[in-house]
Formats: structure tokens, C-alpha cells, sequence
């Protein structure tokens, strides 16, 4: 390793950056931005919950009935493809999408955790290496002067 690579390592600032903290390079910090970030997670909460999923497939559900008793399999066929699995599947994707985000974000937190451990290990260590150059430098003077 090069002195200005241990350099660049000594003064790295540690960041540690969730989902949440992305936001804003999605839509910026303006006033606009903040608002279509609120009003995008909202809606993105209120359609990605099991809650949804239920009503949804209960609405769905309701023109079953209808498909059924056309006896056509293009309906049928129709029905499941373009009615349920799109308008049940959407929430539960997005239920599915929010606990991975979540275990991701979790793991970021343990990771930078354990990075900042072996952060302050290796400072320490570091420190000491360069005490111990101090010692043998006045070592081999001293060996120099006999």
C-alpha cells in the first residue's frame, strides 16, 4: 500500500446510507421534489400492503361470477390474467419488494457496524506499528552510537 492510499484511508468518512436516505436523488430536495417523494411513498405504502392485496382480490372476485357463467376461455383466461393477477399480485410484489428493502437496510446497519469495529482496530493498530517504528528507530541509533 502506497502512503497517499493509507492517507486516503486515515481521513475516509464513514457514511452509512439506507433506502430512506436515497430519496432524494430520486426527485431532489425541492419543495416539488419532497412532495412527489411523500405523495409517491404514500400511495406506494397505502397499494403495497396486504390490506390492499384483500380488497383488491375481493373486488376482483366480485365479477368472477360474470366470467364464469360466460362459459368462454378467452374470458376466463382474460379475467385471471388482466383482472387477478395484476390486481392482487401488485400489493403482494410490493409487500414482497418492502421486507427485502428492509432486510437489506438491516444488513447495511450490521455491516457498517462491524466496518466501523475494524475501522477502530486498525487505527489502533496502525498507531501502535508506528510507536514501535518510533522504538526501533532509537534502537538502531543507539546501536549506531556503540
Amino acid at each position: 500500500m502506497q502512503e497517499n492510499d493509507v492517507e486516503k484511508a486515515r481521513t475516509q468518512v464513514h457514511q452509512l446510507i439506507l433506502s430512506k436516505n436515497a430519496q432524494k436523488k430520486v426527485h431532489g430536495s425541492s419543495l416539488v421534489g419532497r412532495f412527489n417523494t411523500f405523495l409517491a411513498v404514500y400511495i406506494t405504502k397505502v397499494v403495497g400492503s396486504m390490506w390492499c392485496a384483500y380488497i383488491f382480490a375481493g373486488l376482483a372476485l366480485v365479477s368472477l361470477p360474470a366470467v364464469i357463467h360466460s362459459h368462454d376461455p378467452l374470458v376466463i383466461v382474460a379475467w385471471i390474467a388482466q383482472t387477478f393477477l395484476q390486481l392482487v399480485l401488485l400489493p403482494i410484489i410490493i409487500v414482497g419488494q418492502n421486507v427485502q428493502a428492509e432486510a437489506s437496510d438491516e444488513r447495511a446497519e450490521h455491516d457498517h457496524d462491524t466496518l466501523m469495529a475494524i475501522h477502530t482496530l486498525s487505527a489502533e493498530i496502525y498507531k501502535i506499528n508506528q510507536q514501535q517504528e518510533k522504538i526501533l528507530t532509537m534502537l538502531e541509533a543507539k546501536k549506531a552510537q556503540k
